[in-house]
């Protein structure tokens, strides 16, 4: 049974007329009741981070920053990215449930989980915050694996429209943490071209694949396959983890790269192929993009049942 992390809390970061809203979540939550998900999942709530565990990624001064903005009624750390009273309690817990997730999924083999979640965090820089993220909550999971269980090869996949900037620049010269983005190119934020691949002990652990607006479905699902395969079976991975985001739908409003949602269930095998081959199914996603409201609904929808039912075809094949 797949674990869902999934709690009200998240709305409380309130961002007014922008894009990244607690309508996003409203919106996920309403779809899923609609298709009876909560019941075939374990729903945990949101745990709050303990700022050793957010300082494994990020800098004191940046932490600092988020608690003195909320604590001084919020305002733009950007020109994108927005904070209210709420929302350092907000990223706190949103990075804290990635760390409980982890926790959950290595715990057991085969454990699968999902982690509904805002603010996003793949554009978190160790010092910065950026395009919408406050903190890197998948930086911050792949981290606490490596510190508090002993991994020394964890292989984060970003499928979200824009590079995953922060999370590549936090891991690019480690060695331990791989690294493969998708994501339409050239567009924000400017990084992820193919010669990004690392430096010193990273060399080699980060793999871009930059895809130009207009590609066809087919195409973009064959070049993910095949790129990732290869880089699976360089990385090895004993975790995986996956910053899910669903603005490459051809309805969002930001991104897109004219996916439909049935894609995302392909590109949820294709990860799950990779967990399940390499590091026996054990795999986290974490919500990061997508920005039509009911796009992002259906799609999260789509990635969550696509485990679900991998997930019960396994169980069912084991006990025959």
């Amino acid at each position: 049974m797949i674990d869902l992390y999934t709690d009200a809390v998240f709305e409380l970061h309130e961002t007014g007329h922008h894009p990244e809203c607690p309508a996003r979540l409203a919106s996920v939550r309403k779809q899923l009741e609609q298709s009876h998900r909560f019941a075939q999942c374990r729903v945990h709530g949101s745990v709050p981070a303990d700022p050793q565990t957010i300082l494994r990624v990020h800098s004191q001064s940046h932490l600092d920053r988020i608690e003195t903005t909320s604590r001084h009624g919020g305002g733009r750390l950007d020109p994108d990215t927005v904070m209210s009273p709420e929302s350092a309690n907000v990223a706190r817990r949103a990075a804290g449930t990635a760390v409980d997730a982890v926790d959950t999924v290595l715990g057991e083999s085969g454990r699968q989980a999902v982690c509904l979640v805002r603010p996003p965090g793949h554009h978190a820089l160790a010092d910065r915050a950026m395009g919408f993220c406050l903190f890197n909550n998948i930086a911050i999971a792949a981290a606490h694996a490596r510190a508090a269980h002993g991994l020394d090869r964890v292989l984060i996949v970003d499928w979200d429209v824009h590079h995953g900037n922060g999370t590549q620049d936090i891991f690019y010269e480690d060695g331990q943490v791989y690294f493969f983005s998708v994501h339409r190119w050239p567009f924000y934020p400017g990084t992820g071209d193919v010669g990004e691949t690392g430096a010193g002990a990273g060399l080699g652990t980060t793999c871009n694949l930059p895809l130009q607006f207009g590609i066809s479905r087919s195409d973009y699902r064959s070049a993910v396959a095949n790129a990732l395969e290869d880089f699976a079976r360089r990385a090895r991975p004993q975790l995986v983890l996956a910053s899910a985001g669903f603005d490459a739908h051809r309805a969002d409003p930001i991104g897109s790269l004219g996916l439909e949602t049935e894609d995302f269930a392909v590109l949820t095998e294709l990860v799950d192929d990779v967990a399940r081959t390499y590091c026996e199914g054990r795999l986290v996603s974490f919500l990061e993009g997508g920005y039509d409201l009911d796009a992002l609904a259906e799609s999260v929808d789509c990635h969550l049942s696509t485990l679900i039912d991998r997930d019960r075809e396994r169980a069912a094949s084991a006990s025959q």
